[in-house]
């Protein structure tokens, strides 16, 4: 992909200890590594183990670029995740990111040391915008540079600062109408923390802005965001995932039985239904789920696994029940997943033809690389605004239940009618078309000469210059 180039810069990659953010920075820190730039990924020994075991999508031997630093951090709480809980925000992971703002000093060390061996001119920093507390020493320090990496879209980005501006009408902005503030997308120990880590350095730290995501997706609200920022350094130069999975690509482990099911079926005849690593559905939403999707008589793939914990690899994780012989009834029609299943090769597989997703950035940046059109399900955070671009303005998916009604119980008829609205019907066949083009033209992008990999080029241009 990549010219081949050596550079006397070095970049330390500073992520938030949440799988969906530690994901982007390890695929980031590869594409950047593949310009023979040495790259520092820093965390915990927990969080960097999480990070590696759990990447899929390109050849491991990829990495051998990369320099792991773990650093330790206070012991902290480990709190299971409450599927019962109110809000669906994951508060269990909220110690583990007031434990990571203990990292402030051995960054700044490992940025010192870099900064004064013979061969590096400049110590560059991409750095996760919710760990802004973490590297608010750095720009102080001679000869680095921080640049902000935003693992969200421009959508949701730009739509915060609508919000905050008094919602002014600009083009686009009608698909804004019907999200509530996002404050309530947000738990309130999240605000806490964003008060103490993230608000008091806006605008103090960063040299540009950097998005996990393209021009072909949000070309609009990329514009938008950097005459907000005013500020012409922003650079999308997303996806980070592969946009094709050759076998080289593929996990090197033992292929899973998923894939093997899906060798089976007929062509975008299965819907994947996944929620992600930071959502936890009570008893009664599954229950509810396994109905729907019976009843939908479509074949289907459900990772049904609990949300992560602050440290993964502690024990005593909540093993889901499921009603009495349903996994017998739906033998040859789906399968359970109950384990971490290999997200990125399911959606690229062609047998699958629908996703039904929380709508985190990881998985919308998936499913629209591989042209998978998704049933739109957002749980906290940036999902629901996500959910809008996906299918809004994008209209390459449907809702199952709208984030305004997030309060009222999920019913088997909302998942079977959203099931099979998506893969048996006419409007469902649309958005798979419409779906297909823009993978195509995510795909064009970054080849040689395409829009996304003169970004990256740029970047790089930028940060080595």
């Amino acid at each position: 992909m990549a010219d081949k180039c050596t550079s006397n810069v070095a970049v330390i990659m500073v992520p938030l200890p949440a799988q969906g953010h530690l994901n982007q920075f390890l695929h980031l820190s590869r594409l950047i590594s593949m310009y023979n730039i040495p790259v520092h990924y820093v965390g915990t020994n927990a969080h960097i183990q999480q990070a590696k075991t759990r990447v899929h999508g390109f050849d491991p031997l990829t990495i051998t670029n990369i320099q792991f630093h773990e650093f330790p951090t206070p012991t902290y709480e480990t709190p299971s995740p409450n599927p019962n809980a109110p809000h669906k925000f994951p508060s269990q992971l909220i110690p583990s990111f007031f434990a990571a703002s203990h990292l402030r000093e051995p960054i700044c060390s490992l940025a010192r040391k870099l900064a004064s061996t013979m061969n590096v001119n400049k110590v560059v920093v991409i750095y996760d915008n919710l760990m802004s507390g973490v590297v608010q020493d750095l720009p102080e320090m001679p000869n680095t540079e921080c640049y902000c990496f935003n693992p969200i879209s421009a959508f949701h980005r730009f739509s915060y600062f609508w919000e905050v501006k008094g919602k002014p009408l600009l083009p686009g902005t009608e698909h804004y109408e019907d999200i509530p503030s996002v404050k309530d997308c947000f738990s309130a120990d999240f605000w806490e923390y964003l008060k103490a880590q993230v608000v008091p350095f806006v605008g103090k730290i960063s040299c540009g802005e950097l998005f996990n995501s393209s021009r072909v997706i949000e070309g609009l609200y990329l514009d938008l965001m950097a005459k907000e920022f005013n500020n012409p350094k922003l650079w999308a130069i997303g996806p980070f995932n592969p946009v094709v999975l050759t076998e080289k690509h593929k996990n090197s482990n033992k292929r899973h039985e998923s894939l093997d099911w899906l060798d089976k079926q007929e062509h975008n005849s299965v819907i994947f239904v996944s929620f992600g690593t930071t959502t936890s559905l009570s008893n009664e939403e599954i229950k509810q789920i396994a109905i729907g999707l019976e009843k939908s008589e479509q074949k289907f793939i459900w990772v049904l696994r609990d949300a992560d914990k602050g440290d993964v690899f502690t024990s005593e994780v909540r093993k889901i029940q499921l009603p009495e012989g349903y996994e017998e009834r739906i033998k040859g029609r789906g399968i359970i997943v109950r384990d971490w299943a290999p997200q990125l090769e399911i959606l690229a597989h062609s047998s699958t033809g629908g996703f039904m997703s929380h709508c985190g950035w990881n998985s919308c940046m998936e499913s629209i690389s591989f042209g998978v059109p998704i049933a739109a399900w957002p749980m906290h955070s940036d999902q629901p605004r996500n959910s809008q671009l996906v299918t809004k303005y994008l209209k390459i998916g449907l809702t199952v239940r709208p984030w305004m009604r997030r309060d009222e119980h999920v019913t088997p008829d909302m998942v079977e009618n959203a099931v099979k609205t998506l893969m048996d019907t006419t409007e469902g066949d649309e958005m798979r078309k419409r779906a297909a083009l823009l993978s195509n033209t995510i795909k064009k992008s970054v080849m040689d000469g395409g829009m996304n990999r003169a970004e990256m080029d740029s970047f790089i241009a930028h940060i080595t210059g």
